[in-house]
């Protein structure tokens, strides 16, 4: 049996991971501003109480990063995205029996590490089934996976949060991941060059070059982490994902908190519309992919393509989170307008990281992509793990310098992008 355009498979499935993947990690962020106090927690605790959970969990998500980005490399991304998602599975419906802050924080550590696996999973993948051209569009794909995790995540968590209590709700999203390796397994059988169900033409245009030489995987040499810290292009990924990353972060985690504060939302109307800026974040990622490889078709280099696009997405971001910081005590009646405000700004990150995901794929090749991406990934998570910590603190009066301090590291990791990354003395991957 032959299977037309099968990558377009593989890339769907990993979406649909990616995609459960955000429901399980979201559902903390969404129930916790309303059931901390089965835990014993106050409410002038709670967002400190959540801090310290999302502490364990990203420490765990950095250091799962390049281990799981390792193991992606050692066993291959079919078996690899099975022990990741069979981890996280297990870990969120572990939540349900959790009944003390120690106990839901080690349950959230082992979450961290296994989920940390789709990503470095992901982007080998992509490099694996797509030609240079196409990996923007396909790293867009399941990179709107983790917007559409979250547009789904917070109407059905809080229905099922209002129909059955927490604990079902953490049992139930466990049950997601593992009804997905059913349909894994059996369609993801091998790489590309091996698998009894592509066509010859599909095998021969993913073997393809690129449409430009940057990109053409002409050396072969593994390298050790040492040894990629040596290169610019791996400071200059690491580097912007430490500080762009975590503003992504700071809305997955504390919107729900920010709506419930600012604006007094209870868990309906947090499930009402909490999900809207998610949706435009999935929207920014489709576009930033599709923005990238129309630029490559029109000639444009993938790594020039690239960060055209990030330049887009950063400026998008900046401008809207400039205009809340300015104005959000005059928009204090107005959540419709902020909600736009902060649709666009996820609009215009996921716009650009899937670009930027995308890099380590264009500057390495072979078994470095998987290395890169997992220590790019561990870099953001370190970022996101400091912004953490300051949230709290920065909001205790007025969420004015939550959004100041989001706009201040956009130009920094655009500074990190456009003169930091380069391209390769040899003109070729690494």
């Amino acid at each position: 049996m032959k299977v037309k355009g099968l990558r377009w498979w593989i890339i769907g499935l990993i979406c649909l991971a990616t995609i459960i993947n955000y429901i399980d990690r979201t559902a903390i962020n969404i129930l916790w501003p309303y059931i901390h106090k089965d835990f014993g927690i106050s409410e002038a605790d709670s967002k400190d109480a959540l801090k310290i959970i999302t502490i364990f969990f990203m420490i765990a998500y950095a250091i799962g990063q390049t281990v799981m980005g390792k193991l992606m490399d050692a066993i291959g991304t079919r078996l690899g995205f099975v022990v990741s998602i069979v981890g996280w599975s297990i870990s969120i419906a572990l939540h349900a029996v959790a009944r003390t802050m120690a106990s839901f924080s080690i349950f959230r550590f082992f979450l961290g590490v296994s989920e940390a696996g789709n990503w470095p999973g992901a982007a080998k993948s992509n490099a694996e089934w797509f030609p240079a051209k196409e990996r923007a569009i396909a790293q867009g794909i399941f990179g709107a996976g983790a917007s559409l995790g979250s547009v789904v995540a917070a109407p059905f968590i809080a229905y099922v949060y209002i129909a059955f209590g927490w604990q079902w709700t953490f049992v139930g999203i466990g049950m997601l991941g593992l009804l997905w390796i059913i349909p894994w397994m059996f369609i993801n059988k091998n790489t590309p060059d091996k698998h009894p169900w592509i066509t010859k033409e599909e095998q021969d245009y993913i073997a393809s070059s690129a449409t430009n030489k940057a990109t053409a995987p002409v050396a072969t040499t593994v390298y050790t982490w040492k040894e990629l810290l040596k290169f610019k292009n791996t400071w200059g990924i690491i580097s912007s994902r430490f500080f762009i990353d975590p503003v992504w972060w700071m809305f997955v985690t504390w919107l729900p908190f920010f709506l419930k504060e600012n604006f007094g939302f209870d868990i309906k109307q947090v499930g009402a519309f909490a999900w809207v800026p998610f949706l435009f974040a999935a929207l920014g990622g489709l576009s930033g992919g599709f923005f990238s490889s129309w630029q490559i078709k029109k000639g444009k280099s993938a790594t020039k393509a690239r960060k055209n696009a990030i330049t887009i997405g950063s400026i998008i971001m900046l401008i809207s989170l400039v205009v809340i910081a300015v104005y959000l005590n005059q928009l204090k009646d107005q959540p419709g307008v902020t909600i736009a405000l902060i649709s666009a700004t996820l609009f215009g990150f996921q716009f650009l990281i899937n670009n930027l995901q995308t890099l380590p794929s264009d500057y390495f090749h072979g078994k470095n992509v998987g290395v890169v991406a997992g220590m790019s990934g561990t870099s953001a998570v370190l970022g996101t793990l400091i912004v953490t910590w300051l949230v709290p603190i920065l909001t205790k009066t007025s969420y004015t310098s939550f959004f100041i301090m989001a706009a201040l590291v956009v130009p920094i990791a655009w500074i990190c992008v456009m003169f930091i990354v380069s391209k390769n003395k040899n003109n070729s991957t690494i």
